[in-house]
């Protein structure tokens, strides 16, 4: 037995040796900066340094919503932050306040931040009705005086609100009213459309058009709010269905991405949330981390290019295009695709393909209109390799960016 103990420390020796090694990697890996894409832990964060560190360590830029003394705390991180105060969380009872009251709260809340400039933005509320737009407009409005270099949130319902929630006839009104009257910097919404027969939910993909549509009339951003946990009769989080929200979001060309909830709520039957009720890390953890870590990698090309376009192929959703479409592809053979189009600064074509199975790996395979050299931007390197071979599968739900060599 004494002959083994030098052995078996040597192996736990190097294996933590290793896994540090692995940390300060990840740690020292280039991510993008919230402004360019948004990846955060949608909930309230705890001022616990720990914590950050964690949620940093997990592949995101935003530490979710702070209170405006932990600042400083997010900014140690290597994080920014959106700060949710009482004081400024916008119901009906605050939407009809005058502009005075208005401006006497906001200007306090900008006050007691100090001007950090870890402050990415400050929470208004979470999916309003079109009956409280005009009183956000105000409070934005507010906001933007007070603390010009941050962004009032509001995050919106999703398609399949009522009307009665969205107090107007249509999703698309519920869009551009909102758009009209606040005036925001970005549109965020929220649709949780995985469930647990392994179905996704009709109207996720109309949502995205829907979406799209309006933040390029208007010239703004949008995010995407998409599960990370079970609940309900929503589906426990899975590699796949990870991969699929990430990509499919990107496809459409959104600019952020915020996962529902990174701390599981001790409530109902939520469970598999990146941190579970005791505060331990769930499978869930290193999944999300996964495909963080790849937007950061294909980032750096993605944040420069234009959605042009996105179709499906050959099935294609309600409300959705075809093929027919496409600005760039003649042909393309495969499983049940979506691809998003895009343009490079110098007009370059640049495609996402998306995987919408979530049980089967697929091969795949597309002729350009122009032909020339078809690259893929590894998502695991952030390296720009020829796509030939092995290259031509994707996984579940997973998604690629490929570029063309004229």
């Amino acid at each position: 037995m004494r002959k083994t103990v030098p052995w078996t420390i040597a192996i736990i020796g190097l294996w933590f040796c290793c896994r540090a090694d692995a940390l300060r990697a990840s740690d020292s890996m280039p991510m993008l900066a919230p402004e360019e894409f948004a990846v955060m832990p949608w909930g309230d964060t705890p001022g616990d340094r720990e914590v950050l560190a964690t949620i940093r360590e997990c592949g995101f830029n935003l530490a979710g919503f702070m209170a405006p003394e932990n600042v400083r705390l997010a900014g140690e991180a290597g994080l920014k932050c959106i700060i949710k105060d009482a004081s400024c969380r916008v119901g009906d009872a605050e939407a009809n306040l005058d502009e005075q009251e208005i401006t006497a709260r906001v200007e306090a809340l900008v006050k007691r931040t100090g001007g950090n400039r870890d402050v990415f933005g400050y929470y208004l509320c979470d999916e309003p009705g079109a009956g409280l737009y005009p009183g956000l407009g105000k409070w934005a409005a507010s906001f933007r005086r007070a603390d010009p270099g941050a962004i009032p949130y509001i995050n919106l319902f999703p398609n399949y609100a009522s009307t009665a929630q969205m107090n107007v006839p249509t999703y698309m009104e519920y869009l551009e009213s909102y758009i009209a009257t606040v005036r925001p910097g970005f549109i965020s919404y929220d649709h949780y459309a995985l469930m647990d027969d392994g179905s996704v939910r009709d109207g996720y993909f109309q949502n995205l058009e829907d979406v799209r549509t309006s933040a390029q009339r208007h010239n703004l951003p949008f995010w995407n709010i998409v599960l990370s946990n079970a609940h309900f009769n929503y589906a426990e989080p899975s590699e796949a269905g990870l991969n699929f929200q990430l990509y499919s979001t990107l496809a459409y060309g959104g600019r952020g991405i915020s996962y529902f909830t990174y701390f599981t709520p001790a409530v109902g039957n939520y469970r598999l949330a990146p941190i579970d009720p005791f505060g331990n890390k769930t499978r869930t953890w290193d999944m999300i981390r996964s495909v963080n870590l790849q937007v950061h990698r294909i980032g750096p090309v993605y944040i420069k290019l234009t959605s042009v376009n996105v179709f499906h192929h050959p099935d294609v959703p309600k409300g959705c295009s075809g093929l027919n479409t496409s600005r760039h592809i003649t042909e393309i053979e495969g499983g049940s695709l979506l691809v998003g189009e895009f343009e490079g600064p110098e007009g370059q074509p640049f495609l996402i393909v998306v995987n919408k199975s979530l049980r089967r790996s697929t091969a795949f395979d597309l002729r350009f209109i122009n032909a020339g050299q078809i690259e893929a931007v590894n998502s695991y390197t952030g390296r720009t390799e020829p796509w030939t071979g092995e290259h031509k599968w994707l996984a579940p739900g997973q998604g690629m960016l490929l570029c063309l060599k004229k």
